[in-house]
């Protein structure tokens, strides 16, 4: 589990009657610090409401409808939220809507096994039989089951479980890397700033009125090592930079490397092992897609568990679930990759090459003030409405 996938699926099961088991190699500790993300699009806020799961989101988040494109020189203030019809982002950690899911589990009478990591996956002809390492107990324990929904990321049991060849495979290694830093300070401006500077790509994100995340464009072989903290700050302040804008320092208390790749499986299900979120797919951070994804997956395989016990139906149903998600999930990796070369500086060594594409990138950037017909389709592709 670990991100909200499995728990998503889990909370709808529960509604319906359906018998189900949660387990996660973490502590409910280790979960909540575990989550980064924060930006929820309004597709899947609505899922939420649509199983009675987002009250929090409404009461402790708060919502997005702007972000900002900075030149050296210029800069683009896009409302993509009026141009989306009034669909937005909200913003609320991925930690605490982790652990908001779980509370509704537990308190609905769900099992969780926490500090249970899977080992085996063993598929037969009328189930599924997996073996969990009880952390605790030093034991092994065995969980029967119709189905196990995979919700446990790229390294996970259920990706490996599967054989070579059942599934095919699409992969790209992007030429980027970026420098992700959270830090306890208050956000510079109230809304998402992508920065376009000829040293590479910066950002600002808020996340609450105390932390906010910064992105910068490094190379694939840089470590975090070549970045102490006043080089990020001197670094995304050049990057960011505004005439009458100040960027707010704080302290520093995460800083990784992301290597940006994409990755989908296809399809989605190997036998009775059905696979949601990161497990999956891989998504760059460009768009906010990956969380959304995750989420989305799990909604619609919940419905889908649900209609094959409700409606009994046949195994072949749940063929369904890829045939569904799919579209969707390549959609968001066409957007994101788009979006992800439209913000960055090239990493070509060829500098007529890395001139041409910088101009690209450009072009494509004013056209969000000039044509009414990109601006709405990046809007509603932004925001999630694909």
């Amino acid at each position: 589990m670990s991100g909200p996938a499995g728990i998503v699926v889990g909370n709808i099961l529960l509604q319906n009657g359906i018998d189900c088991i949660i387990a996660d190699r973490y502590n409910r500790e280790e979960i909540y610090t575990r989550a980064r993300a924060g930006v929820l699009e309004s597709t899947t806020v609505d899922l939420l409401k649509k199983h009675g799961l987002a009250d929090t989101i409404f009461q402790n988040g708060y919502t997005h409808d702007t972000c900002e494109f900075r030149y050296p020189d210029y800069s683009v203030v896009f409302d993509y939220g009026k141009l989306a019809d009034g669909d937005v982002h909200y913003i609320y950690p991925q930690s605490d809507l982790n652990d908001d899911l779980i509370q509704r589990y537990l308190d609905a009478g769900g099992k969780l096994l926490l500090r249970h990591e899977g080992k085996k996956i063993t598929q037969t002809d009328d189930g599924v039989i997996v073996e969990c390492y009880d952390k605790d107990g030093d034991t092994t324990i065995t969980i029967h089951a119709d189905f196990v929904a995979g919700c446990d990321g790229y390294h996970g049991l259920s990706r490996q479980s599967i054989p070579d060849g059942a599934v095919d495979i699409y992969t790209k290694q992007h030429p980027y890397g970026w420098l992700a830093i959270l830090a306890y300070a208050p956000p510079s401006a109230k809304h998402v700033i992508y920065g376009l500077h000829h040293d590479g790509f910066g950002a600002h994100m808020p996340r609450n009125a105390k932390i906010s995340r910064y992105y910068l464009q490094v190379s694939l072989d840089d470590e975090v090592t070549n970045w102490p903290d006043q080089r990020i700050w001197s670094t995304l302040a050049k990057r960011l930079a505004k005439k009458g804008w100040t960027l707010k320092e704080g302290e520093i208390f995460d800083k990784r490397i992301l290597s940006m790749r994409s990755y989908v499986m296809e399809p989605l299900q190997y036998q009775r092992l059905l696979i949601a979120g990161d497990a999956g797919h891989i998504i760059t951070p460009c768009g906010g897609k990956g969380l959304n994804l995750a989420v989305q997956d799990a909604g619609v395989l919940g419905e889908i568990l649900v209609s094959y016990y409700q409606e009994k139906r046949d195994i072949s149903y749940l063929k369904r679930y890829s045939e569904i998600r799919l579209p969707y999930i390549w959609r968001a990796q066409e957007f994101s990759c788009s979006m992800l070369h439209m913000l960055h500086k090239s990493e070509d060594k060829d500098v007529d090459n890395v001139r041409f594409f910088n101009k690209l990138s450009e072009s494509k950037l004013k056209q969000l003030s000039t044509s009414a017909t990109f601006a709405r389709d990046f809007a509603r592709n932004y925001v999630g409405i694909i």
